[in-house]
């Protein structure tokens, strides 16, 4: 079984947090109804590594930080409440506590964690808040956020999977301990 101490679980979730915050906030295309980028590459890695609770509080610290430092537009709390239930279903659908995930089941959760995260929070959620912050037509905002996620969606998978078997060899030899 492998564990992953404290220390290295706190010194991992910095890591992790700021380079979602770097990865939000100036390597992505923002618009105000949709965002495009690589932001998940370390949400769906903390919730591998770490779980869903670390993932939650990962994700939604990085953008209530990245929203104050860096932000976009206004402050809605809707968006961190969405970043916190993406970490979190990542979390409870990534995460096999001591347990390295064999790559058929990593590809079959990975599938399972990205249409969950993309159709409960990028489309569902946060279309709700834009109409809420702009007061557009739901169906218009649901059309538009649905066509950018639909591209994403096997980015994401493809992206994690190939990430995740090229770091294998180093997150067993300096994550675990």
């Amino acid at each position: 079984m492998q564990t992953i101490s404290k220390m290295k679980k706190i010194i991992l979730s910095a890591l992790l947090l700021a380079l979602t915050i770097v990865l939000s906030r100036f390597l992505s295309f923002n618009t105000s109804l949709l965002s495009i980028g690589f932001s998940f590459v370390p949400m769906i890695l903390a919730a591998i590594w770490l779980g869903p609770k670390y993932a939650a509080i990962i994700c939604g610290l990085a953008d209530l930080i990245g929203a104050l430092l860096f932000p976009f537009g206004t402050y809605f709390i809707g968006f961190t409440i969405s970043a916190a239930c993406k970490g979190l279903i990542y979390g409870l659908v990534l995460y096999k506590k001591g347990e390295e995930l064999k790559n058929k089941e990593l590809i079959i959760r990975l599938i399972i964690a990205c249409v969950l995260v993309i159709g409960i929070v990028n489309i569902l959620m946060n279309s709700i808040w834009l109409v809420i912050m702009y007061e557009k037509a739901f169906l218009a905002v649901l059309y538009t956020r649905l066509t950018a996620e639909s591209i994403m969606l096997p980015i994401q998978i493809i992206t994690i999977f190939v990430l995740v078997n090229a770091l294998r060899p180093l997150t067993k030899k300096y994550l675990y301990d």
